[in-house]
């Protein structure tokens, strides 16, 4: 493509400001890239949340504040599929089973993971869904705010 006196070569796959572009406008690319940057942020972190000296409430500080935003970088231009709604929820659970260690069961004395629900139930904070839906409804009332004037 030629504008004015530069040309610019046609691609498929930009990274601009952190966030990576596609010709197809498809974010499956986008959020595979931010949940692997998660996965290596909490790895950064792990030994603080693995630890038993920190309580919970400090693992859910860490995780809201070092590895949430990493992951949700950008994610109020997001249109997600279920497909992609469904890592997301993966991803969280993942982070959620790490911070909550395994629990006794009662009847066997033996260590088992923690199903979803009672993930769910330990962090009553709202799901990465949810805040994704929620910064988008904000993002879309600072756009429709925005004059004729301005760009978005």
């Amino acid at each position: 493509m030629r504008i004015d006196n530069s040309t610019f070569e046609s691609v498929e796959e930009l990274k601009y400001l952190g966030t990576t572009l596609t010709n197809q406008n498809s974010i499956a690319e986008e959020i595979k890239s931010r949940l692997r940057s998660g996965s290596v942020c909490y790895q950064s972190v792990q030994n603080l949340l693995s630890s038993r000296l920190l309580s919970k409430n400090y693992k859910i500080k860490i995780y809201r504040t070092i590895i949430l935003p990493v992951v949700l970088y950008g994610c109020e231009t997001w249109s997600l599929t279920l497909r992609e709604e469904r890592k997301l929820r993966v991803f969280e659970n993942m982070m959620f089973g790490r911070i909550f260690e395994p629990r006794r069961d009662e009847v066997t004395g033996e260590g088992r993971r923690l199903h979803n629900e009672e993930l769910n139930d330990l962090y009553s904070s709202p799901n990465i869904v949810r805040v994704i839906k929620s910064r988008r409804m904000r993002w879309a009332g600072h756009v429709a705010r925005m004059g004729d004037q301005r760009g978005v």
